[in-house]
């Protein structure tokens, strides 16, 4: 059962809260995507959105971003209506917003380091980011992020085609806390791995998320991955929400409800 969120305006200046409106997506006319979605999130934790393909969980995450514009509705963060932004207001309110992606998205003729840096490019001025020549406190916290997730320092010059699957998501989050983010969007970040490598991916941004107080919101198939990690969880069906709460409340009913009928459970 849906746990509805307040139709209020969110108030301005909550750091870290992001505040979803009766959102909606189409991308034909009349078929939409996503339908009155409304949800807080927040500033804290790791939130999971689970629910079979196509039912939107992506579009979702990419509306929070704005990589997809949506049909209407609101997108609060930090005092914003980001669904309203546009030009340098857009840009700068991005810069707050980490991505995670299935496929990584890195620059793979670059180095580790290089790429890692890439988070600073909201940060720095054109010219800089053209010549790739970032302040001396941007790259020694970057050789801390490429510790910190777990890559050692001979990592920092290797070009990223030269780097596992898991290897190169460790080096996508580290670009994600690059940017100094109030919020971490996943996008199916364990998609593309193996299992071991998917749950000490899962860890890592929950250790994340717990050390460096950024909320993370992650889109994931995995639903006994999500059980693990996140402390809520957002079931989604046909474009709607039909179940937010804990994972210990996350029953079989509502999985049916979820995922449609009973052979897969």
């Amino acid at each position: 059962m849906t746990h509805a969120a307040s139709a209020a305006t969110p108030a301005e200046g909550s750091a870290g809260l992001l505040a979803i409106r009766h959102l909606r997506k189409e991308y034909r006319a009349g078929q939409p995507v996503l339908k009155d979605i409304s949800l807080d999130i927040e500033g804290r934790g790791v939130t999971a959105i689970i629910g079979p393909s196509g039912t939107g969980k992506s579009t979702l995450i990419r509306c929070i971003n704005r990589l997809v514009d949506p049909t209407s509705g609101e997108i609060w963060f930090e005092g914003r209506d980001l669904a309203r932004l546009r030009g340098d207001a857009l840009r700068l309110a991005r810069r707050r917003i980490g991505m995670v992606f299935q496929e990584y998205n890195l620059v793979e003729r670059l180095s580790v380091i290089e790429n890692v840096l890439s988070g600073r490019l909201g940060y720095v001025p054109a010219w800089r980011a053209f010549l790739r020549r970032f302040p001396a406190d941007d790259v020694a916290r970057a050789f801390d992020l490429i510790d910190a997730v777990g890559l050692g320092e001979d990592f920092a010059t290797r070009r990223a085609d030269q780097l596992s699957g898991g290897q190169r998501q460790r080096v996508g989050i580290a670009r994600a806390i690059m940017q100094s983010p109030g919020l971490i969007l996943a996008d199916e970040p364990t998609s593309s791995l193996d299992p071991k490598t998917s749950v000490e991916i899962m860890e890592l941004m929950a250790q994340i998320s717990r050390e460096r107080s950024i909320p993370i919101v992650i889109n994931i198939h995995n639903v006994e991955l999500a059980r693990r990690y996140a402390q809520r969880i957002i079931g989604m069906s046909r474009g709607e929400v039909v179940y937010d709460g804990s994972p210990d409340g996350l029953g079989d009913s509502h999985l049916k409800e979820i995922y449609g009928g009973e052979d897969w459970l």
